[in-house]
Order: structure tokens, then sequence, then C-alpha cells
């Protein structure tokens, strides 16, 4: 059984005998603390919607610690101004141990149901096909490069830029040849 809980601002997805981390609620270690603003519900095949709360759901926990996340670092600076300030922030955080989800009708559920993880079986599945529909567009765009590098357009570019590169090929000889040649000029009326 899933159930999704608007508190602190923030909504957060629990499950029952499972913690959660939530924004710091201001209560000491090992209290219950109840949740009633329970946007959603799901049991099985099941769920329940609230507009925009589910009515007389509620979610009983026990916070287990308050405590401080890790450390966020901020860093400001101005350009060409020579203004630089580094602060670190670590935010607090209450970790709360879910111990039941109770709603109106939870009699009626089988509880093979409530007790079941809630299924992900579609999201695999676009996924698969999602993939499937990327590796045929990859071969396609393979495909249309080779049929494209066969054309008699592209050969005769190639073609010219050989030329060229053997133009220039010939003009370096010649110019080496010539300063070697004044170099050797040299030596002799010396």
């Amino acid at each position: 059984m899933l159930a999704i809980v608007e508190t602190c601002g923030k909504q957060y997805q629990l499950q029952e005998g499972r913690y959660v981390d939530l924004e710091y609620l201001g209560v000491e270690a090992n209290s219950k603390v109840e949740f009633d603003k329970v946007v959603m519900i799901v049991a099985g095949d099941k769920s329940l919607v609230g507009q925009p709360y589910v009515e007389g759901a509620k979610i009983a926990g026990t916070v287990m610690l308050n405590n401080k996340n890790q450390k966020v670092l901020v860093y400001k600076q101005r350009c060409k101004k020579g203004y630089r300030k580094k602060q670190g922030h670590r935010q607090m955080f209450s970790r709360v141990m879910i111990d039941s989800i109770s709603f109106p009708g939870k009699e009626n559920i089988p509880q093979d149901e409530v007790n079941a993880e809630v299924k992900t079986t579609k999201k695999v599945a676009t996924k698969k096909a999602s993939t499937k529909k990327t590796t045929e567009k990859a071969v396609a765009k393979k495909a249309e490069v080779e049929v494209t590098e066969a054309t008699p357009a592209e050969a005769k570019k190639t073609a010219t830029k050989k030329t060229t590169t053997a133009k220039k090929a010939t003009t370096a000889k010649k110019t080496t040849t010539k300063k070697a040649a004044t170099k050797a000029e040299n030596k002799t009326e010396e």
C-alpha cells in the first residue's frame, strides 16, 4: 500500500514499515506523529484520489530522529570587484517511521492487495518500446548515410579535393628545392 501525503509544503510518497526523511517537524524523537493531508492512496489495483484530500484518511508514524542534512555550499562572487563570499548550510530534517495507513473502506480491500508492492510494469514496457524505436531510427540513418556516399556529386567533390591537395604538395616541393638551391649558391660564393 502506498500513500501520498502533503506536509511542510511538499508531497511525499509513504509506505507502511518504511521510513522517510521529511522537513524538520519540530517534534522530539520517539514521539508519535499523525498526517491527515492525504492526497492519494494506492492499494493494489485500487486507488483513492482526494479532492484535494482523501476524507477520513490518516497516517500514523513515529519520529526516529532529528538531524542535519549534508552541507550545501553557497558561493557568491562579483566579477571584477574582488567580492567573494563562501557559506555553508545544513538543513534540519526529521526521519519518520510509518506505522500505519488508515482510510475508510480499508476493510473491504483484500489483505494481499494491501500488503502488495505497487506494480510498475507499464513504465518498463514503454521504455523497451522507446528503445526499439530509437534503434530503428539509428539503423535508418546509417542506411541513408551509406546511400548518400555513393552519389556522383560527392564523388566529384572528393576528386577535386584530392587534386587540390596534390597541387599544394607539388608547390611545397618546388619552394623547398628553390631554398636549397639558394643556400648552395651562397655557400659556393663564400
